[in-house]
C-alpha cells in the first residue's frame, strides 16, 4: 500500500483457508458458483435509529431518493449491512473479510499500526473467534432470500471506542475454494464514524439520556446576551444535521486544522482543534473577529441567527466569513461539535473579565476627572462574554477528579501555545482555583473571578491611589440553556465558591500562589497587608446609591440618579462630583461619552439630596448603533475627608421581542402558517430592514424584505413553513436594519406525523 492510499485487499497470511483435509466434510468447489456480492446495503433506516443519526441529511428519505446517502455511525457500537449475494455464504469454501480505512486528506498516511486500517474476517457461527470482546469485528448475523430470491448476509460490524472520528471507505474481499484471486467490492461513498456518548468505554460518554438529547442531538439552542443587570436568551440554530454540514466539520478538522487521522478519536486533541479553527486570527480559521460597528463589507455579528449560513459562505466563497462576536465563534463551534457527536452547551459569563497580563486582577486606572488612562493597561470587563462547554474524560491528567465539563472557547483573546485556542480547561480545576492546569485554567479562572482594582492617577510625581477594590462582581450569573427547555439554568456554582466565603477566599489565595506573573506575586503581598485607606470609616456618614430604570425601551428617554443621602445626625457635609455616561461596545471598549454632569450639593443631617441626569433619545441615538449599552460613572468626595466614592454601572436599553403565533396543526413535511410582529419603539421610522426565520427541520434561513415601519408602527408578516422533523421543533425570527438590529422572537411547536406518506420526501418552503 502506497502512501495515502486507501487498501482493498487483506495481506495474504490473513486468509483463513478452508480445511481441504476434513474428509467428512470434503467439498467439491466445482458444484457451486463462485460467491459473489452483486450489492451492499448500509441499512439506513435500522442504522440512523439505533445510532441516532437519522436526522443527518445523508440518512434522509430525500438523500437516498436522490442516491447521495451516506451512512453515518457511533463508534463503539455495532452497525448493520446487508450483502446482496448470488448464493448463501458457505462456510466451508467462501471467505469473507472487511477492510475499513480511514479516507484520508492529502499526504497522510494510513497504517494498521496507526489504528487507521483494520482488517476483519466475517465471523459466522462455524467460525467463530475466541475473543468476543475485541474493539473491531464482523459477524455474521443472519442468513435470508429477499423477493428477488437474492440472499442477504445481514452483517454486524463492531468498531472501536477509541476509533478515528473520520470518514472511513468499507471494501468486502471475496475467496471461494478454487479461485485463485479474491473478488473485491467497495462501498461507493465512504462513511461517517462520530463519537458515541452513549457508549461507556468513549471518552465522551455522557450518563444522563435527558443531557444526550439536550447537549447532543438538539439542533437549536439559547444564547444568553445583555448584562447582569438586564439579559435574555436569544435562538440559535446549529444545524448541525444540514447538508453538508458534516462534511464541513471533517474538513476543517482535518483539512484546515490538520489533526491527523490518528488523533481525531482524542476528544482533547479534537475540541482543542476546533477552538482554534473558528476564529481567522491564525489565517486559516471560518470567523473573522470585528467589534468596532464598521460591518460594511461584510454581516454584523448580531445579524447572524445560526451556525449554516456562516459555514455555507466560508466553504463555497474559501474564504474567511465577516464578521463574529463572542457568542458567534461560540455558536459555530457547538455545531461543529455536535455534529461530531461530542457534548456541548454554550455558556455565558456576566461581568466577564479579559486578564490580558495573566495577572488574576483587572487594574483600571482613572484621571483625576473620573476618565479612564485607555492606555495604562488593556484589560476590560465585558458585560458579558460566551464560550462552550464539552463533555469528556480527561485521561491526560491521570485523574478522574476533573472529567466532566471542560471549557472551550473559539472567541480570540489570547494565545495558548502561539495560536488563538483556549481549553479544554476543567470547570472543577477552575472552581477549585488550580491556574497550572491544563489547558488554559488561569485565564478562565480570571474570567469568572479575577479582582476589580480602580487606581487614581494623579500625576508621574505621585503615588497611586487605591479607591476601589471588588472582589465579588467578576463572574456573575453563569448562564447555559435548561435540559429540555429554554429556561436559563445558573451553573454559577459550577465555577466558584460562594462570593465572600472562606471557601472562595482561600481558592483565590491558592490560584494567586500558582500563578507565575510578576503583577500576580505583587498582588499577593499587598492583600496580606491590611490597607487601611480600605478600612477607615471617616466619611461613610454619607452613603450613596446609583439609581437605572431597566425597563426603558429603545427610542425612549430615560433618568440616571444619583442619591446621596447624610446620614449624621449631626454634622453637615458637602460633596462634589461627577456623572459620565458613555456609550460602549458590550466588550467594555468605550464609543462615545454621551453626557456629563458635574455637581456640589450641600447636605443637612439626615438630609438627602437628588442628583439627576436626563437623556434624550438624541443624546443617545446613532443610526447603526448595533448596541444600546453604556456604562454610567459616578464619582464623588466629600468636603474635609479623606474618603472617595466611586461607582461604575453598565446600563442597557430594552429592546421589543418579535412575537410569533402558529396557524393550524403542524404536520410533517406540509406547510404551515407563521405570523410574526413587532412594534416600532423608535420616535423615527425603519426605512428597510429584514426578517431573518430559522427552525428546526428546515434546510436553509428564510430571508423577509421590510420595505419601512412608521414610527410607533406595528410590523406584521405572514410567511409559511414545512418542518421536516417530527417532535418538538422551534422557531426564531430576527429582526435586522439600520435604525434597529437584534430584535427577536422565538417558540416551540409539536410537529405531528401524517397520515398519507405519499408525499414523504416533498419539503415545501414559502414566504
Amino acid at each position: 500500500m502506497e502512501e495515502g492510499g486507501l487498501p482493498h485487499a487483506l495481506p495474504f497470511a490473513f486468509w483463513q483457508q478452508p480445511d481441504q483435509n476434513d474428509d467428512e466434510n470434503e467439498i467439491d468447489a466445482d458444484v457451486q458458483p463462485e460467491l459473489i456480492i452483486q450489492r451492499i446495503d448500509t441499512c439506513l433506516e435500522e442504522n440512523g435509529a439505533n445510532h441516532r443519526t437519522e436526522k443527518f441529511e445523508s440518512m434522509s428519505a430525500s438523500a437516498i431518493k436522490t442516491g447521495s446517502s451516506q451512512l453515518v455511525v457511533r463508534r463503539g457500537q455495532e452497525f448493520l449491512l446487508k450483502l446482496i449475494c448470488n448464493r448463501p455464504i458457505n462456510p466451508k469454501t467462501d471467505a469473507i473479510s472487511l477492510v475499513l480505512a480511514v479516507d484520508p486528506i492529502a499526504g497522510e498516511w494510513i497504517s494498521h499500526g496507526h489504528g487507521t486500517v483494520v482488517y476483519m474476517l466475517l465471523q459466522t457461527d462455524d467460525h467463530l473467534e475466541e475473543d468476543h470482546d475485541c474493539d473491531w469485528c464482523a459477524k455474521l448475523e443472519s442468513t435470508s432470500v429477499n423477493v428477488d430470491n437474492a440472499t442477504e448476509l445481514l452483517v454486524a460490524v463492531k468498531t472501536s471506542s477509541n476509533a478515528s472520528v473520520s470518514k472511513w471507505t468499507l471494501t468486502v474481499n471475496v475467496k471461494s475454494m478454487g479461485s485463485e484471486e479474491s473478488n473485491i467490492y467497495q462501498l461507493d461513498t465512504p462513511f461517517y464514524l462520530l463519537f458515541n456518548p452513549w457508549c461507556e468505554e468513549d471518552p465522551v460518554y455522557l450518563e444522563d439520556e435527558d443531557q444526550r438529547q439536550e447537549y447532543v442531538l438538539e439542533d437549536m439552542t439559547m444564547i444568553w446576551k445583555g448584562n447582569e443587570r438586564s439579559f435574555r436568551g436569544r435562538k440559535w440554530k446549529l444545524g448541525q444535521y444540514e447538508k453538508n454540514i458534516l462534511d464541513w466539520t471533517f474538513s476543517l478538522l482535518g483539512d484546515v486544522a490538520r489533526v491527523s487521522a490518528t488523533y481525531r478519536g482524542n476528544p482533547i486533541k479534537v475540541c482543542r482543534a476546533l477552538s482554534g479553527v473558528v476564529n481567522n486570527n491564525d489565517d486559516y480559521g471560518v470567523v473573522i473577529g470585528k467589534w468596532n460597528r464598521d460591518y460594511d463589507d461584510g454581516t454584523a455579528p448580531s445579524a447572524w441567527t445560526g451556525s449554516v449560513k456562516i459555514l455555507q459562505q466560508y466553504f463555497e466563497t474559501q474564504s474567511p466569513v465577516g464578521y463574529g462576536q463572542c457568542w458567534v465563534f461560540a455558536g459555530v463551534l457547538a455545531t461543529l461539535c455536535r455534529a461530531l457527536g461530542i457534548p456541548c452547551r454554550i455558556v455565558t459569563n456576566f461581568l466577564s473579565a479579559h486578564d490580558t497580563e495573566a495577572s488574576l486582577t483587572v487594574d483600571i486606572y482613572l484621571d483625576e476627572e473620573g476618565n479612564v488612562k485607555e492606555n495604562f493597561s488593556r484589560d476590560s470587563v465585558w458585560n458579558f462574554h460566551v464560550w462552550n462547554e464539552v463533555w469528556m474524560k480527561r485521561r491526560d491528567l491521570g485523574t478522574a477528579a476533573y472529567d466532566g465539563w471542560q471549557v472551550i472557547d473559539g472567541t480570540p483573546q489570547e494565545f495558548s501555545d502561539g495560536a488563538y485556542k483556549l481549553g479544554p480547561a476543567p470547570v472543577e480545576a477552575i472552581k477549585n482555583g488550580l491556574v497550572n492546569m491544563l489547558y488554559d485554567c488561569d485565564f478562565v479562572f480570571a474570567e469568572v473571578n479575577a479582582d476589580r482594582v480602580f487606581w487614581r492617577y494623579r500625576g508621574p510625581s505621585k503615588p497611586l491611589k487605591l479607591i476601589q477594590k471588588n472582589t465579588t462582581d467578576i463572574g456573575q450569573f453563569i448562564s447555559t440553556k435548561a435540559v429540555g427547555s429554554d429556561e436559563r439554568d445558573d451553573i454559577t456554582n459550577n465555577y466558584k465558591c460562594g462570593e465572600q466565603s472562606s471557601e472562595s477566599k482561600i481558592t483565590m489565595l491558592r490560584a494567586l500562589k500558582l500563578g507565575q506573573n510578576c503583577l500576580t506575586k505583587h498582588y499577593l503581598k499587598q492583600i496580606k497587608i491590611e490597607d487601611r485607606s480600605l478600612i477607615k470609616h471617616e466619611g461613610r456618614d454619607v452613603e450613596f446609591e446609583l439609581e437605572l430604570n431597566d425597563q426603558a425601551l429603545i427610542g425612549e428617554s430615560f433618568n440616571i440618579v444619583l442619591r446621596a443621602r447624610n446620614m449624621s445626625y449631626d454634622d453637615t457635609h458637602t460633596i462634589q462630583g461627577k456623572i459620565l455616561l458613555k456609550h460602549i461596545l458590550y466588550t467594555g471598549k468605550h464609543v462615545k461619552t454621551i453626557a456629563t454632569h458635574s455637581f456640589t450639593k450641600r447636605i443637612e443631617p439626615r438630609g438627602e439630596e437628588v442628583i439627576e441626569l436626563p437623556i434624550a433619545f438624541e443624546d443617545y441615538y446613532q443610526p447603526g448603533m448595533d448596541e444600546a449599552i453604556f456604562t454610567v460613572t459616578s464619582f464623588a468626595t466629600i468636603e474635609g475627608v479623606d474618603y472617595e466614592y466611586f461607582s461604575q454601572e453598565d446600563y442597557s436599553l430594552r429592546k421589543p421581542d418579535v412575537q410569533l403565533q402558529i396557524s393550524g396543526t403542524p404536520v410533517i413535511h406540509s406547510t404551515v402558517k407563521v405570523t410574526a410582529s413587532f412594534f416600532n419603539p423608535l420616535p423615527i421610522p425603519i426605512n428597510g430592514g429584514a426578517f431573518q426565520i430559522e427552525c428546526s427541520g428546515l434546510a436553509k434561513t428564510l430571508t423577509i424584505p421590510i420595505a419601512s415601519i412608521a414610527a410607533s408602527e406595528e410590523c406584521v408578516i405572514v410567511f409559511m413553513i414545512s418542518p421536516s422533523f417530527k417532535g418538538n421543533n422551534k422557531l426564531s425570527a430576527k429582526f435586522q436594519s439600520n435604525e434597529l438590529s437584534d430584535i427577536e422572537g422565538s417558540f416551540n411547536f409539536e410537529v405531528e406525523d401524517r397520515e398519507d406518506d405519499t408525499k414523504l420526501n416533498e419539503i415545501l418552503f414559502f414566504s
